[in-house]
């Protein structure tokens, strides 16, 4: 592997279109700040690197939502969005947006010199127009019923239901969000990057060069180029975006996923005006894309072939960690339906618990597969882990050092077999723990971390200095001085992870934070002062849970309700057709209950006595579940009188009960208006 001199690391950029929520957490940004923490402990030279996309469609669709522009819509969440991921301790050593100055003067010149160069190509097509709101659709302004679920309200490019990626063309009945009217087609011209062009060099660099990528990246990418790239359009019909810098483009933008990477650079741009060329240019620096998996074709494609095309030595990643998704309790997290955990809203929710939630997304991290979060897992994992693990163990030293050396470091003395054993197995973790992170292997660098506090436990658990400072005080202060050591390890093993307690930990003992002393028998010298002990962790109750199961519950009941009266409303299919001469054999009458009594031993079925005008009989129904045989008596209801009788349960059946069925299954009589005489046609 090469050594390089410095490393660049990209975080997605999140849609300016509402908050950051666990999914987005877990997916890029926690696992993106332990790396970052990582190098940085090392000595490392590092570049951290995001901002906002403020030019999704999304973005114009919630503006048009509230009746505000969209500026407005990205300065609030850009705010928002920045605010919660500092609360949370991801400090970004830039956090841009792609609506500034200097965004818009660096893709306005990439797309210019790709232009200028001949790199792109042109196409006229057929899009979608819609007729009345006078303005193309992009995909996103395109619902209809997905063609492989049945969903209604899928996008032209995507069915939130199922997942599948679609095109506007593959919808059914498909509508504008703008104003409801059936977009037409119409004509209109666009430029395309040619990505044909480079697959060739893409399976060279990526299925022969990096075979160490993840699964779901490598497999991902194959898929796309063993079933042939394509041209992909890099402007769009919007008036929302970077204005295409050429003549005839009146109307049009850079498409956001031709705009928004180039952020990375616009980014680091405005940090660094003067040397941002030696992130991007220089062969001596390493580049990491954190994203989540939707976003691999364009991280691992698009934006390669982008920069290859440009030239001039852009660097291209060495690795692209992409996530799978992050459910809420075994549900896909959904934010137009409130379905999720906002950052923003757990900062407030749980004050002083940031690190509780970056452990269990670490813990949790669906980094081969998706994964679930639940309250009850996160209220254990802390409880059980954050709290009676690690901060246990630290504050078991720290108050026996207190108690028996006045807070002072003690003499490490002369040491038995459990003492080497403990000193000798934590160089051991510090080298896994390398290799997990340098492999961008989180969940399992947490394990490790935290079977350090469990050493930690058993060790001063075994070995019970309480009751050995009643004979022996000298083997207490090894006992404690080796306890403490253990502490300073946690203190940098835990930085990446739970930097809150990390920093609280080390402000206790008085400790540096360097990752080459980890593993140090010696990071407290003798006689070194340390402060009052302090809770590292605290307990999450019961009550705090349950709020927010609560919430959940709600937002659940109300979807059950949305999905109920949606079925209510779904109509069945028209059946295959009939003549006029076959509809005239039913003889449709109406007739009046004169008894009711539910059929023993069923849970369905009622026997009433009917008066049909011609006669009285009985017809057994299936309609329990929604009338009582009180219900019934004196209703006049209409039947179909020749009906073939059958023998149900034993009872004779003599006609049919005409009845409405919803969606739902819910069944209603067919009545009169108003009452008639029994036996009355109905025709």
């Amino acid at each position: 592997m090469k050594n390089y001199k410095r490393t660049l690391v990209t975080c997605a950029l999140p849609y300016a279109n509402g908050p950051v929520h666990i999914g987005h957490l877990a997916g890029v940004y926690v696992p993106a700040d332990i790396y970052v923490r990582y190098l940085r402990m090392r000595g490392e030279e590092v570049l951290y690197v995001c901002g906002s996309d403020e030019h999704g469609v999304p973005i114009t669709i919630k503006a048009r939502q509230l009746g505000c522009s969209p500026q407005d819509i990205v300065d609030k969440y850009h705010k928002i969005i920045d605010e919660s991921f500092k609360s949370l301790g991801i400090n970004f050593d830039v956090y841009g947006r792609t609506s500034s100055q200097i965004h818009k003067e660096t893709s306005s010149e990439f797309f210019r010199r790709l232009y200028d160069s001949g790199k792109f190509i042109t196409k006229e097509s057929e899009q979608y127009y819609d007729p009345e709101a006078k303005t193309f659709l992009a995909d996103r302004y395109i619902v209809g019923t997905c063609p492989k679920c049945g969903a209604e309200g899928a996008y032209g490019d995507q069915c939130e239901k199922c997942g599948s990626t679609l095109s506007p063309e593959e919808l059914i009945n498909p509508k504008s969000k703008l104003s409801g009217a059936a977009p037409i087609k119409k004509k209109t011209t666009h430029w395309y990057l040619p990505l044909e062009q480079y697959e060739s060099w893409l399976r060279e660099w990526i299925l022969e060069g990096h075979k160490e990528w993840r699964p779901n990246v490598y497999g991902q990418v194959k898929s796309w180029l063993d079933g042939g790239l394509q041209p992909r359009a890099v402007t769009r019909d919007l008036d929302w975006g970077v204005p295409v810098p050429v003549e005839g483009a009146e109307g049009k933008v850079l498409y956001v996923w031709f705009d928004a990477p180039i952020g990375y650079i616009s980014n680091t741009r405005q940090i660094l005006p003067d040397t941002w060329e030696k992130w991007w240019k220089s062969p001596d620096t390493k580049l990491v894309h954190f994203i989540g998996k939707d976003n691999i074709v364009f991280h691992c494609i698009v934006f390669p072939a982008m920069l290859k095309a440009y030239g001039d030595g852009y660097i291209l990643p060495e690795n692209v960690p992409a996530n799978e998704f992050l459910n809420l309790e075994g549900d896909k997290i959904s934010t137009s339906r409130g379905w999720a955990v906002w950052a923003h809203e757990y900062v407030k929710d749980f004050p002083g618990k940031e690190d509780a939630l970056r452990y269990v997304l670490t813990a949790n991290a669906p980094e081969t597969k998706d994964n679930d979060f639940s309250w009850k897992d996160f209220q254990t994992r802390n409880n059980s882990e954050l709290v009676a693990v690690f901060g246990n163990f630290v504050n078991r030293a720290v108050v026996l050092t207190h108690k028996y050396f006045g807070g002072k470091v003690p003499a490490c003395g002369e040491l038995q077999d459990v003492d080497r054993e403990v000193l000798e197995a934590v160089p051991g973790i510090k080298a896994s723990v390398e290799i997990y992170l340098d492999n961008y292997k989180f969940r399992e660098t947490l394990k490790e971390a935290m079977n350090l506090a469990r050493l930690g436990n058993k060790y001063i658990s075994d070995t019970e200095p309480w009751k050995v400072a009643k004979t022996d005080l000298a083997r207490t202060a090894t006992i404690l001085n080796i306890s403490l050591q253990l502490c300073a390890d946690l203190a940098i093993a835990f930085e990446p992870f739970t930097p809150f307690a990390a920093a609280r930990l080390r402000k206790m003992i008085d400790s540096p934070l360097d990752w080459n002393l980890l593993g140090c028998s010696d990071i407290l010298k003798e006689g070194h002062q340390l402060q009052e002990a302090e809770l590292l962790v605290t307990k999450i109750e019961d009550e705090e849970i349950d709020r927010q199961l609560a919430r959940l519950d709600a937002i659940r009941a109300e979807k059950e309700a949305a999905a109920k009266a949606e079925a209510a409303n779904q109509v069945a299919p028209q059946k295959d057709e009939c003549t006029f001469e076959e509809f005239e054999k039913m003889d449709i009458r109406t007739a009046t209950v004169l008894a009711a009594e539910r059929v023993p031993k069923t849970d369905k079925l009622l026997k009433l006595t009917i008066d049909t005008g011609i006669d009285q009989r009985t017809i057994v129904s299936g309609i329990a579940e929604y009338y009582s045989p009180e219900d019934m008596l004196g209703k006049q209801i209409c039947i179909l009188a020749n009906l073939k009788p059958r023998m149900i349960r034993g009872i004779e059946s003599k006609g049919m009960i005409l009845m409405a069925k919803q969606g739902d299954g819910k069944m209603r009589f067919i009545t009169p208006q108003e009452v008639v005489a029994n036996g009355a046609e109905v025709g």
